[in-house]
C-alpha cells in the first residue's frame, strides 16, 4: 500500500501479514481524492475518517496538508498500528482514537469539513451508518459525508444522497447534511 498524492507520495506502508482490515485499493483511493480535490482545498480541512483500518485514508488526507485527521478504529492492534505509522511519516495532524464507531459519534463534539467512512461491507447495520453520521451535526454545512461500500447496498434514494461513483467492486456514496 502507498500514499498516493501530497507530500509523502510514493511512501510505501508496510502491514503485518496477519492485519484484520481491507485496505480502499490504491485505483479507488486516487479516484476519491481526485473527486475530493475538485471539491475542496485540502490544506486546513478538519477530517473524520471512521472505520480507520490501515490508516491509509487518513495518511493520505495528512498528506496533502489536512490540518487535522482523526481516525477512529476499533481494534486495539489496528489503532497502535495507526498510531505507530503516522509517527514513523512524521504524521502529527492525524489522531489515531481506539473507539467503536457506534460509540464515538454519540459523544464526539467536533464539528468537520469531511467525514469519510469505510466500514467492513458486510458490518450489519451498514445501511444506518448515513443516518447515524449526519444526525450528530458534526459536520459544516455543505460538506460532505463519504461512505464507501460495496454493491449490494445503494443509497440513491436516500435525502440526503448526492452522488456515487463506482470504482471496480468500490462504491462511494456521497452526502450532503440537510441544516435547519
Amino acid at each position: 500500500m502507498r500514499i498516493i498524492g501530497g507530500r509523502l507520495k510514493g511512501r510505501i506502508i508496510e502491514m503485518p501479514s496477519s492485519y484484520k482490515a481491507r485496505p480502499t485499493t490504491d485505483f479507488a483511493r486516487e479516484a476519491l481524492f481526485n473527486i475530493i480535490g475538485n471539491e475542496y482545498e485540502f490544506e486546513d480541512l478538519k477530517v473524520l475518517d471512521l472505520f480507520g483500518g490501515t490508516g491509509a485514508v487518513s495518511y493520505e488526507f495528512a498528506s496533502r496538508g489536512a490540518a487535522k485527521v482523526y481516525c477512529v478504529e476499533m481494534l486495539r492492534e489496528n489503532a497502535a498500528f495507526i498510531r505507530k505509522e503516522a509517527a514513523r511519516l512524521g504524521l502529527d495532524n492525524v489522531v489515531a482514537v481506539r473507539d467503536n464507531v457506534f460509540d464515538f459519534l454519540p459523544i464526539c463534539r467536533e464539528k468537520f469539513d469531511l467525514v469519510f467512512a469505510d466500514p467492513p461491507y458486510a458490518l450489519e447495520g451498514l445501511e444506518t451508518i448515513p443516518d447515524k453520521v449526519l444526525s450528530r451535526n458534526i459536520l459544516h454545512p455543505d460538506c460532505w459525508f463519504v461512505l464507501e461500500h460495496g454493491s449490494e447496498h445503494s443509497f440513491t434514494s436516500h435525502p440526503c444522497f448526492l452522488k456515487e461513483k463506482v470504482y471496480g467492486r468500490v462504491h462511494f456514496s456521497f452526502f450532503v447534511p440537510r441544516h435547519a
